[in-house]
């Protein structure tokens, strides 16, 4: 497979692990960073990717380097060191979620020096970066998404070009300003249901199959009716990062962000108090303490 790019890959944490299985599937040399969890790294390496001993490292074996990051500041510092690397690396593709203002930031100091970004940004969660069948939503030009396109496909079943360069970034915080404005949605009004005589088996059995469903719906109560705590593994401290980006990006635009602003504000307080490392639909649970409510009635214990 000598014809096909050389892949690096960044951050093979919950999600990057099962994209940079998949692009070893797909047939694509890979070479991936150590990280302090040395359960995924050994398992890719098994698999045959190389293990990169550096950021520079990577840079000097890939031409297309993955990041897979927990935000901008890592994403900025990551980029500087590749670019400053002047290895083989001509096309960067950031999956983490991103501030689209940092993005756009980014991808001019990366032109300035010949490398293209791309941002590609992920919805679903680990089991389908592991099953390949994520979403992603790309900003890149319409010459570099076909270019990079076979690979976004090893791990991904629905890939959109929403833009340019920056765009993708965009959409993903508004896809998750849903998420997160449901689940702070869903957690107070199981509060207000709780202190009113209807448990959460309750709520469930009528939300459920209704027009309110949906997929997001059903992971988040899983965890609070069948207290499953992996049904939906995203901290609520990455959550309140996405947030910030959500109302850093509203105030850039010149946007009132009174809801924005009040999703945030809740996730923040779940931070504060010592939450941050919970999943998000524990944030019923945070909503329910604060407000004086127990284990959510109803839930299996």
């Amino acid at each position: 497979m000598t014809d096909r790019p050389r892949i690096g890959f960044i951050g093979v944490g919950l999600m990057g692990h099962g994209m940079a299985k998949n692009i070893l599937e797909g047939g694509y040399p890979l070479t991936v960073l150590a990280h302090r969890n040395r359960k995924p790294v050994d398992d890719l390496t098994s698999r045959g990717a190389e293990e990169g001993a550096s950021v520079a490292d990577i840079a000097e074996k890939s031409e297309i380097v993955f990041l897979c990051l927990p935000g901008s500041p890592e994403v900025e510092a990551t980029v500087g060191e590749i670019l400053d690397a002047k290895g083989a690396t001509t096309t960067i593709i950031d999956s983490s979620t991103s501030n689209p203002v940092s993005t756009r930031a980014v991808a001019e100091r990366c032109r300035e020096a010949g490398v293209t970004l791309i941002d590609a940004p992920l919805s679903r969660t680990p089991k389908e970066a592991w099953e390949g069948t994520l979403d992603t939503m790309v900003g890149a030009s319409s010459e570099d998404f076909e270019r990079v396109r076979p690979i976004l496909d090893c791990w991904a079943g629905k890939v959109v070009r929403v833009g340019e360069t920056g765009a993708g970034h965009t959409m993903k915080l508004l896809n998750n300003f849903l998420s997160l404005g449901y689940a702070s949605l869903y957690s107070e009004a199981l509060a207000i249901g709780a202190k009113n005589g209807i448990d959460a088996k309750t709520f469930h059995g009528v939300i459920s199959g209704g027009r309110m469903d949906c997929g997001f719906y059903q992971t988040f109560m899983q965890y609070v009716v069948e207290r499953d705590r992996d049904a939906h593994k995203f901290t609520l401290r990455n959550a309140h990062k996405d947030m910030r980006y959500v109302v850093s990006m509203a105030n850039e635009s010149g946007i009132a962000s009174h809801v924005s602003s009040s999703v945030k504000n809740g996730l923040a307080t779940a931070e504060a108090i010592g939450r941050g490392d919970d999943y998000l639909p524990m944030l019923s649970d945070v909503v329910a303490e604060l407000n004086g409510i127990g284990a959510a009635k109803g839930s299996k214990e």
